[in-house]
C-alpha cells in the first residue's frame, strides 16, 4: 500500500515526459509500458518481502506488538534494508521527478506560443496556462518530497538509535509520520483542482449527481478541448514546423491549464 503512490508516479512521468520533451519519438508500446510496470511492482514487492518474512507478534508489556526481527538481531542489516528501500522508493523517484519535470519547464519556457502574437489576450492566456503548469509539476514534486521525507527518517533513526522503539509517544510519532505518508496520495487532485480548470470541470462534471455540485456548458466545453498534453505537442509540432519552413498557416493551438 505505501509503496503504491511511488509506483503510480513513477508511471505518469515518462508519458508526460516524452509528450512534451521530445514530442516526435516514437512512444513506449502499450506492450513495453506494462513490462516496466511490472517490473516497477516486482522491485517494490521484492523489497517489500523482508518486512513480510521477519515479522513476528510479540507482547511488550501486555500489549501486542508487530515487530522485524532481523536474523541475530543484526543491527547493519537494518540500517542496510532502510538505507536502500530509501534510495529506491524515495531519493530514486524524487530525483527522477525533479530532473524530468526540469526538462519539462525548461521546454516548456523555451516554447515559442504558435499563432497570431498580435492577439495579446490570446498570447498572454497561453503563457499563463504554460505558468501554472509548471507550478502544478512544482507543487506535486514538493509534496511528494514533504509527504514521504519523516517516514523514511524515522526508520534510519530506529536503525541507528536502538532504543528508539520504547521512547514515550514513539506509537503516536509512527502514526503521525505514516498517515502524513499515505496522505500524499490525496493532495494530488487537490493540488490539480486548484491549479488545473480542465480538472475541475470534469470533477463538476463527474459529480453533478450531487445537489451541491452544478456543472455548466462551460465544463463541457472545457472537457470536448484537447488535453493540456495534447496541445503542447501541438505547440511543439507547430514550433518545428515552422523552423523547418513546412508550417503554412497560422494555427490557434489553445492550452487550458
Amino acid at each position: 500500500m505505501w509503496r503504491k503512490k511511488t509506483v503510480h508516479e513513477k508511471k505518469k512521468i515518462p508519458q508526460r515526459y516524452m509528450a512534451i520533451v521530445y514530442p516526435f519519438k516514437r512512444k513506449l508500446s502499450a506492450a513495453n509500458m506494462k513490462v516496466i510496470i511490472g517490473i516497477i511492482w516486482l522491485v517494490a514487492c521484492g523489497l517489500a518481502f523482508p518486512q513480510f518474512f521477519y515479522a513476528e507478534l510479540i507482547i511488550d508489556n501486555g500489549t501486542p506488538k508487530c515487530i522485524v526481527a532481523w536474523p541475530g538481531e543484526s543491527e547493519w542489516k537494518r540500517l542496510t534494508y532502510h538505507i536502500t528501500v530509501q534510495v529506491l522508493v524515495y531519493l530514486l523517484p524524487l530525483t527522477v521527478m525533479f530532473i524530468t519535470y526540469s526538462a519539462i519547464g525548461m521546454a516548456l519556457w523555451n516554447n515559442v506560443v504558435p499563432g497570431d502574437h498580435t492577439n495579446k489576450i490570446y498570447y498572454q492566456h497561453q503563457v499563463t496556462a504554460k505558468k501554472k503548469f509548471v507550478r502544478t509539476m512544482v507543487a506535486v514534486v514538493i509534496t511528494f518530497a514533504i509527504c514521504w521525507f519523516p517516514y523514511h527518517l524515522y526508520f534510519i533513526l530506529g536503525s541507528i538509535c536502538k532504543d528508539i522503539n520504547r521512547k514515550k509517544y514513539i506509537q503516536q510519532v509512527y502514526l503521525a509520520v505514516f498517515l502524513l505518508a499515505m496522505s500524499s496520495a490525496m493532495y494530488s487532485p487537490i493540488i490539480y483542482c486548484c491549479l488545473n480548470q480542465r480538472f475541475r470541470s470534469g470533477f463538476r462534471m463527474a459529480f453533478q449527481w450531487c445537489p451541491c455540485i452544478k456543472a455548466t456548458e462551460q465544463d463541457k466545453r472545457n472537457l470536448s478541448h484537447p488535453s493540456p498534453l495534447q496541445n503542447l505537442q501541438r505547440d511543439q509540432t507547430s514550433n518545428l514546423q515552422m523552423s523547418t519552413g513546412t508550417h503554412t498557416t497560422n494555427d490557434k493551438t489553445s492550452f487550458t491549464v
